[in-house]
């Protein structure tokens, strides 16, 4: 199974960021700039009280020269409310915002979820066919979750940080631009240490993110073949293969987490130096009674020193907090860039334009479309002069000298001609790999053929609707799948607008009625884990069913009774007899006694068409098919 392509590279791309902040904000396009508001109150308030303390030491100083310390305590009780007042907006501003990024956060993750379930909707059968399934699953679980902290806490707590830097450092530059310098060279330092950590722990976060998608999709693949493993004794192998995997995701977070664990301590022994080396020069200029440069024009005195170092420590660590969130940052943006990555996976095309209706036959036997349902559909078909045809739904299927390839380069199907008409019974045998369920995806459109045409009603499929094209056909796959629900439901899941009476009779035609009846709760039994506690004959019958109560024109049968034993066998197939009755049909069987009264067989080698006819014509041919048919050769 192919990896996903996000997995590649170790580096997310540039842009992401900002992709992601644009799609909180078309989600939140009036709540977002007010919780930014509120972020940008409280950082400025966490930043000024500096300027307070830078008061009321100068008010101090101003009462050990006058003596007057009645004034004193006046202006510095002033200057306490006005900070309380602020402190209190501040608390108001922080209880609104966390409880409005509560709001952001998990809304954002659930539409992203839906965002993403949605477009997989939407995707070709081909990125399922190529893509591990669970690799897939890690973007709703894994990816979609290193989000949460990223928007939750680090980008408020950066935005809160950087606002704190800017003010501080303003606030600096008005009271002393030598003390600033220092800092400024502090903060170089600072910078240089955590672009080399970080830009080693992003690397390898990217990668972590990689490798936990390997590994749930490692052991998703594990519990499926679970029964396999233990039949072949293969337990050891796959603890060994699982240790690769693991170990290669031990690699990388170790890395990723051993780099971001050193930035903290690295800044903040940094930070200690940078507030020593300030008190020095500050004090040392007061010492040596130098000049002050500043915005303020103001003379250095202990009133600018002492709040300086107040703010060296205060700006050492918001550069901290900066540096902390960034680890989570570099793992919310590789998920995001896998996410993203996703999204921009390119939806399955659909150029149609002629849609399945309703239809009624008028007097003159020509068709008009009807918004009941009528049981007769009909095609219907725009022209480019405005005009619309009606064409009746009968099941006429006809490929015209087909070829298809997976791979460019690489064919599959050579040369495919064959017809269906109404109601007939056409089959497909041959080896494994011999093109036969391939056929059946392009009458499904699920891949589009190089050249050739496929016409349906005479209608080329291309002009079709995929969604009215794939409503006209019924299909039973060899590998059932069925959806946590009740048996009723499961059986629905073929016309959502069926009534009861519809599902039941669609089980008995099937012939599932028996055994559906034998459960607990009969039709309302409730199935879960792929209908795990149904043997594989019960779980095929129900398809069956399934496909019956969607009363298709056309059929596709691949395989559908391989599974089942020969006692089941028979009467599931007296159920597809029935099913089949009037229907287009195509069979693919490899128990070749399940086509004998097909009208036409077709025998396929390596994506051709070799053989041709029925039963009975091709035994007397006494070629290939003679030879399935006698057991002169394996269909392997």
């Amino acid at each position: 199974m192919a990896n996903n392509t996000t997995a590649r590279g170790s580096r997310a791309p540039k842009g992401v960021l900002g992709r992601l902040i644009r799609t909180v904000f078309q989600f939140y396009p009036v709540l977002l700039p007010i919780t930014l508001v509120c972020i940008l109150i409280n950082a400025v308030v966490s930043s000024i009280p500096s300027i307070f303390m830078q008061n009321a030491i100068a008010v101090v100083e101003d009462t050990f020269e006058s003596g007057d310390w009645s004034s004193a305590s006046g202006r510095i009780f002033t200057l306490l409310t006005i900070l309380i007042i602020l402190y209190v907006i501040s608390l108001a501003a922080n209880v609104l915002y966390t409880q409005m990024m509560a709001i952001i956060t998990q809304g954002t993750l659930a539409k992203m979820r839906e965002k993403m379930f949605d477009h997989m909707q939407d995707l070709p059968i081909r990125y399922f066919d190529t893509h591990n399934h669970g690799d897939i699953m890690s973007f709703y679980t894994n990816d979609i979750d290193t989000l949460r902290q990223m928007i939750s806490q680090s980008l408020p707590q950066l935005m809160i940080s950087g606002v704190t830097l800017i003010s501080v450092f303003c606030i600096m530059l008005y009271y002393s631009i030598w003390l600033a310098l220092v800092v400024i060279l502090g903060v170089i330092i600072m910078t240089l240490v955590t672009r080399y950590v970080s830009g080693h722990s992003s690397r390898y976060f990217l990668r972590q993110q990689i490798s936990i998608a390997r590994t749930e999709g490692f052991v998703e693949e594990m519990m499926n073949g679970q029964k396999v493993i233990k039949v072949f004794c293969h337990e050891e192998e796959a603890k060994a293969d699982f240790d690769k995997v693991n170990d290669e995701l031990f690699e990388n977070s170790e890395k990723a987490n051993r780099y971001a664990n050193i930035l903290m301590p690295l800044l903040g022994n940094i930070g200690n130096v940078m507030y020593v080396i300030v008190a020095l020069v500050g004090g040392s200029l007061l010492l040596f009674g130098a000049p002050n440069l500043s915005l303020s024009g103001m003379a250095l005195s202990i009133s600018i020193v002492v709040p300086f170092l107040n703010m060296t420590k205060q700006f050492a660590g918001a550069i901290g907090q900066v540096s902390n969130q960034i680890n989570m940052v570099i793992m919310g943006l590789a998920g995001a860039h896998r996410i993203f990555a996703l999204l921009d996976e390119e939806p399955e095309t659909d150029e149609g334009y002629v849609t399945l209706v309703n239809a009624k036959e008028k007097a003159d036997g020509t068709l008009e479309e009807c918004p009941e349902r009528t049981n007769v559909w009909a095609w219907k078909h725009p022209h480019h002069d405005g005009t619309v045809t009606y064409t009746r739904l009968q099941g006429d299927v006809r490929f015209y000298d087909v070829d298809f390839a997976y791979e460019p380069g690489k064919v599959v199907l050579h040369d495919i001609s064959l017809y269906a008409k109404p109601g007939q019974k056409v089959a497909f045998v041959g080896s494994t790999g011999a093109g036969k369920t391939t056929i059946t995806n392009l009458i499904n459109r699920f891949y589009d053929i190089a050249d050739g045409k496929i016409r349906y009603d005479g209608i080329n499929i291309n002009k079709i609707k995929k969604a009215d094209l794939r409503h006209s056909l019924g299909i039973v796959l060899q590998d059932t799948n069925l959806f946590t629900g009740t048996v009723m439901e499961n059986i629905r899941y073929g016309n959502l607008d069926a009534p009861d009476a519809d599902c039941i009779g669609a089980a008995r035609l099937a012939g599932a009625d028996d055994f559906i009846r034998r459960l607990p709760d009969g039709y309302n039994t409730m199935l879960t884990g792929n209908g795990a506690n149904l043997s594989q004959g019960q779980r095929q019958l129900l398809a069956i069913a399934r496909a019956a109560v969607a009363d298709p024109p056309v059929m596709i049968l691949d395989e559908a009774t391989s599974s089942i034993d020969t006692h089941t066998e028979a009467i599931v197939q007296r159920g597809m007899d029935a099913l089949m009755m009037g229907r287009t049909t195509f069979v693919i069987a490899h128990r070749l006694s399940t086509v004998q009264n097909a009208d036409a067989i077709m025998v396929l080698d390596h994506g051709r068409i070799i053989e041709r006819g029925t039963h009975e014509d091709l035994i007397k041919l006494k070629g290939t098919y003679y030879q399935l048919y006698t057991g002169a050769l394996e269909l392997d």
